[in-house]
């Protein structure tokens, strides 16, 4: 399995789209199915932390493509399917004896992503620039208040750096989240370092921070601002281990990432699995 193709596949686990320097060479097309999941949360992040009504399940189930154009530019592709269950859910606006819980599950598209990704240096350090659209194809439920993604149209620019040095590789990028419809824009950073432990298995340790610039007013239904569902001003310091196994051009990954702090988002673990193949 040639290197690019490896070290993108170490990329993706966790990730909505990948954050790698390396481009794809020339007609050479990557592909990534992966499974997500933070189950039954029910407290955030915030000042001081809260809890929503009863419990959240969200899933996401992924198709990520990346296919290159030329030997230095790189096309992507990222599909998500979120599932999302709210359990024992009621309503802060009804006044109401006895049980009144309910349980909502809905199935649906998120943002999908379009990108492009040039690289600049192939040298010592691999150096790029990367430009993500995030489309506004999530829906909203009003009677449950399941919302499956933003409801705006997101782009975000990147600097993305990279190296290899042995049976190790480090990677870095800095960025930003620019959404449209009132939303707050985010500014991004975050690396990853990865070793090679045997000739089949690579561990990666990552860090991610997502930090809002407080710019937006966008307001929301009662309920949805309730169960936080991709509400405004979200953001996070992550952190998380992940890891692949390869065989030749397929491999098998999966991945644990948590939260330091954060702000309207879950105080619960995500994990995640996958499998690639390249041609």
């Amino acid at each position: 399995m040639k290197p690019i193709y490896l070290l993108t596949a170490l990329f993706l686990t966790l990730q909505a789209t990948a954050q790698s320097p390396w481009t794809k060479e020339k007609g050479q097309f990557f592909t990534n199915l992966s499974y997500s999941s933070i189950s039954d949360y029910s407290e955030l992040f915030g000042d001081p932390d809260f809890n929503v009504s009863g419990t959240i399940t969200d899933r996401t189930y992924q198709f990520y493509g990346e296919y290159g154009l030329t030997n230095s530019t790189s096309l992507l592709v990222n599909i998500p399917l979120k599932s999302i269950d709210i359990n024992n859910y009621v309503d802060p606006a009804i006044l109401c004896q006895g049980d009144c819980s309910e349980s909502f599950s809905e199935t649906a598209f998120g943002n999908i992503t379009l990108g492009l990704k040039h690289n600049f240096s192939k040298k010592k350090w691999v150096l790029s620039g990367q430009l993500n659209m995030e489309i506004n194809t999530s829906s909203y439920d009003e009677n449950s208040a399941i919302r499956t993604g933003y409801d705006a149209y997101t782009f975000t620019p990147m600097f993305l750096a990279g190296t290899s040095f042995g049976k190790n590789y480090f990677q870095s990028f800095v960025g930003a989240d620019i959404r449209t419809n009132n939303y707050s824009s985010n500014l991004k950073i975050g690396g990853e370092i990865g070793r090679k432990l045997t000739q089949n298995i690579w561990l990666i340790g990552f860090v991610d921070i997502s930090q809002s610039l407080n710019n937006g007013n966008i307001t929301f239904p009662a309920n949805n601002a309730a169960n936080n569902l991709y509400v405004n001003d979200q953001e996070y310091v992550a952190y998380g281990l992940k890891g692949i196994l390869q065989f030749c051009d397929f491999g098998l990954t999966a991945g644990f990432g948590s939260a330091l702090s954060g702000n309207n988002v879950p105080k619960k673990a995500a994990i995640s699995f996958g499998i690639f193949n390249t041609f």
